[in-house]
């Protein structure tokens, strides 16, 4: 059995989608504080808190866990900067909890679902797993924060982990099932979509003035099955006996907002009214992976390398959406 927390948001439930279709059993762990119920992809759910450490004993007194996917988290990078005491208690002191009671069941896999923020603001691009780590917001250092903690634990107790770096997740299923849904939405595909559609009057562009061939902000977007599956084969690569490491998971290309504005209107035919406003602190003008390391090591290959099919699939969820 394999332990998902936070499998009922966007990329956990589509990780457990993946990991039912290639056959494995999951018990989902999720507060549904972020999550959605709509999104439940098995029956084996526990409603429950990793604030709460007896909740979290609970669900392995109840199941047989063999390893774990940890999603769950608060992942809003301007609200970590308003309000770092919710980051750091929901992020790493949380994880903690989780952490203490895996070792107490002598549970010791765990893929991390990480993020590029622990960068920070980029040296190079590509980024790859070798630049430095300097995040520039409560987010990004909490997760770091929690990437240090898995590095000492795997040290000292044995505890293996995979540390799974994303770049920008996008889409939804090929069968509109299950997509994104944030409340509040901050991501810009769905941001682009939803005032396509006339649910928002119009979309932001922070900053049009950047060393960028439109002058707006280049951003690597990673299909959301594709960020599935590499949680599969790093779960898969563990099984085998490999030892604790770390991937960014990217498709080792860019694409300005101003692009993705422009393709959400080819797609759905409709206009994306847009206002340009000021840059917002801290963000790079470039952002984008080196996902050599995953490829070569996890054998992992991302599918959704056209922007244009991420956002067709995207705009088949918003039209179709069930939560």
């Amino acid at each position: 059995m394999i332990l998902v927390t936070g499998g009922a948001g966007y990329i956990g439930s589509h990780c457990v989608l993946e990991l039912i279709r290639s056959g494995y059993d999951c018990i989902i762990l999720d507060n549904l504080s972020e999550g959605h119920i709509e999104a439940l992809q098995t029956k084996n759910f526990c409603k429950a808190n990793l604030s709460n450490i007896d909740e979290i004993r609970e669900v392995f007194r109840q199941y047989s866990v063999k390893a774990v996917i940890h999603f769950a988290a608060s992942c809003y990078v301007g609200e970590s900067v308003l309000n770092p005491q919710k980051y750091y208690y929901d992020n790493v002191i949380n994880s903690l909890n989780l952490f203490k009671v895996m070792l107490e069941n002598d549970v010791k896999k765990i893929v991390f679902s990480s993020t590029c923020a622990t960068y920070g603001n980029p040296e190079y691009t590509p980024i790859d797993e070798k630049h430095s780590q300097n995040p520039v917001n409560t987010y990004g250092r909490t997760k770091l924060m929690t990437e240090n903690i898995l590095q000492d634990y795997s040290r000292a107790y044995g505890l293996k982990y995979t540390a799974l770096r994303y770049f920008n997740a996008s889409g939804a299923d090929n069968k509109a099932q299950i997509g994104e849904s944030h409340d509040p939405e901050t991501h810009l595909i769905p941001l682009a979509l939803e005032t396509a559609s006339g649910k928002r009057e119009l979309i932001k562009v922070f900053g049009d003035d950047y060393d960028t061939p439109d002058g707006t902000c280049i951003r690597d977007y990673i299909h959301v099955n594709d960020l599935a599956k590499a949680h599969r084969l790093a779960l898969e690569k563990m099984f085998d006996g490999a030892d604790s490491n770390f991937y960014n998971l990217g498709t080792g290309k860019g694409v300005s907002v101003q692009e993705i504005i422009n393709i959400s209107e080819k797609i759905t035919g409709k206009t994306v009214k847009k206002e340009i406003t000021a840059r917002r602190p801290g963000d790079p003008a470039i952002l984008f992976a080196d996902n050599l390391k995953a490829q070569t090591e996890l054998g992992w290959q991302p599918q959704y390398l056209n922007i244009e099919d991420i956002i067709s699939t995207a705009w088949h969820w918003e039209q179709n959406r069930k939560y």
